[in-house]
């Protein structure tokens, strides 16, 4: 049999046919490598949060989900490039001791951590580890950060409130009930922001003709004798400072307040929206959301020590006119027309 010869045209064919294979072959070898960078730029970071409410809280479940929509608005999804592991402290200190050292434990790559026992129990484990705090009363006093532009730690983040907004707690409970000579402040005496809360707010007592006292927040016990006894004097009105002992206990103090027909203000919305008459305080949301900023340039390479510590910019008053109601009290109309939610 006599093979034909291959004509110049078919082996030009073949030719290139052969060259576009071979270029071909070192583009798939040379995507490789490619391929795996992306792969690892797109490696899963961590991110660990310890919250100082329950689980079923609705304000501390609104919080963690406020967070991870602005995680996700920067471009970090839980489930593809960052896993999120939340856990619970309920405002118990052997429970956060114990939450903090289990996320330690996981080597997460930052840690947001919700009020102040609950970034104490973390630096208690850690002093390298990032952390972004939310919901901390005084950093500095704390000793949780060396200065508010410099933290120069392993933490920074955002502040429940600023030192002045404690004199307008008591100005609030002066609107809201004029007859008020004296006034007893809920407090928990074992936090540095207890002293500079009550500070402050002696320190505008004399112009409201106000008398102040401390009521320490410890146990159960404790306070109901504490207000028992302050309730048996007339024109008495309660200022009930944050802290994680009076979150502990707020469904007792909203009692005891109702029960001895005391005015109160509060410095959490929460207990408001549960029976309480009046609070003035910073949006319990925002933070959150400022917070994933902060989250979102550590995991980026900057250093908590780099970045300042920031004071509220949204603040809320609320009003319960049910309870004014049961407490035969008359909310002003300039006081109402102020507030950004009305509970009736």
């Amino acid at each position: 049999m006599t093979t034909r010869p291959l004509s110049p045209l078919t082996m030009l064919l073949s030719r290139h046919t052969r060259r576009r294979e071979f270029i071909t072959l070192l583009g798939g070898a040379a995507a490789w490598p490619l391929a795996a960078r992306a792969q690892q730029a797109e490696r899963v970071r961590r991110i660990g949060v310890l919250m100082n409410a329950t689980a079923d809280h609705p304000q501390g479940g609104a919080a963690v989900t406020a967070f991870q929509q602005a995680l996700q608005q920067l471009g970090w999804s839980d489930g593809r490039n960052v896993r999120i592991d939340t856990r619970w402290g309920a405002n118990d200190v052997d429970r956060d001791h114990r939450y903090a050292a289990e996320l330690v434990g996981l080597a997460p790559d930052v840690i947001l951590a919700s009020g102040t026992l609950s970034l104490a129990s973390l630096q208690r484990v850690t002093r390298s580890l990032p952390i972004v705090f939310v919901r901390v009363s005084d950093p500095v006093g704390a000793g949780f950060v060396d200065t508010l532009s410099r933290p120069g730690s392993n933490a920074t983040g955002f502040m429940l409130f600023e030192y002045s907004l404690s004199g307008k707690w008591l100005e609030l409970l002066k609107q809201i009930a004029p007859w008020v000579r004296r006034a007893a402040v809920l407090r928990d005496p074992s936090i540095s922001a207890a002293i500079g809360q009550f500070a402050v707010i002696q320190s505008v007592a004399p112009s409201l003709g106000v008398e102040v006292s401390a009521i320490n927040v410890r146990d159960a016990g404790e306070i109901e004798r504490a207000v028992a006894a302050f309730a048996h004097s007339a024109n008495g009105g309660l200022v009930v400072a944050p802290s994680a002992s009076v979150s502990a206990h707020h469904k007792l103090i909203i009692a005891l307040a109702t029960r001895h027909k005391l005015p109160a203000v509060y410095a959490d919305r929460f207990d408001v929206t549960g029976g309480g008459l009046i609070s003035y305080a910073p949006d319990y949301i925002d933070p959150f959301r400022r917070a994933a900023v902060y989250v979102d340039r550590i995991l980026k390479g900057e250093k908590p020590a780099d970045l300042p510590v920031q004071a509220p910019t949204k603040y809320d008053l609320v009003i319960n006119l049910k309870t004014a109601k049961a407490l035969g009290l008359q909310i002003p109309d300039k006081l109402l027309a102020l507030a950004d939610e009305v509970i009736e």
